[in-house]
């Protein structure tokens, strides 16, 4: 089970960033998956999911409006688009693979996580 982020970086307040999670088929297949994020000092909190079909998105309501997810299947990724960056959208973003096809909000409803990547967004 590999799930690799990669995408994140320094930006400017308003700016945007794609990210990206990379799974294996086995990891990805028939799962929902998600982001997660972990600011210093603060608990891992849920930023955005899709169902394993793709027809389902949800979204923190501090990200809604401003972040977009989406998965191919073809290429077993799944990608957050954040635009309209703030400062506190600055954290470590995980991608994690749900436990079944639909998608969960909590940390307890994913089984497997990546090892992160740093966003941070300057004011």
């Amino acid at each position: 089970v590999q799930l690799v982020e990669s995408g994140g970086g320094l930006v400017q307040a308003g700016g945007s960033l794609r990210l990206s999670c990379a799974a294996s088929r086995r990891t990805f297949n028939n799962y929902a998956m998600g982001w997660f994020r972990q600011a210093p000092g603060k608990e891992r909190e849920f930023v955005a999911a899709v169902s394993w079909g793709g027809g389902s998105t949800r979204f923190a309501d501090s990200v809604k409006g401003r972040f977009t997810i989406s998965r191919d299947i073809t290429e077993n990724t799944v990608h957050l688009q954040m635009n309209s960056l703030k400062p506190e959208d600055t954290a470590v973003y995980y991608c994690a693979r749900g436990r079944e096809l639909r998608i969960g909000t909590s940390p307890q409803e994913y089984a497997d996580w990546g090892q992160g990547t740093q966003v941070t967004v300057s004011s």
